[in-house]
């Protein structure tokens, strides 16, 4: 879980900058692109630990 909150805040570090910086644009695309992997990650994670064994 980790791991997704660094994603997270990497992510929303990297669009901050890219969309105050002139000419830096890329870095708010891949803020995003950051973003959305971490919330793909966060929600295979917690899918994986949601489930209980069948017996």
């Amino acid at each position: 879980m980790v791991w997704v909150l660094l994603l997270i805040v990497a992510a929303i570090v990297l669009g901050i900058v890219g969309a105050v910086a002139d000419g830096l644009f890329y870095l708010l695309v891949i803020g995003v692109l950051v973003f959305v992997a971490a919330l793909a990650l966060g929600a295979v994670r917690f899918r994986r630990t949601g489930r209980r064994p069948v017996r």
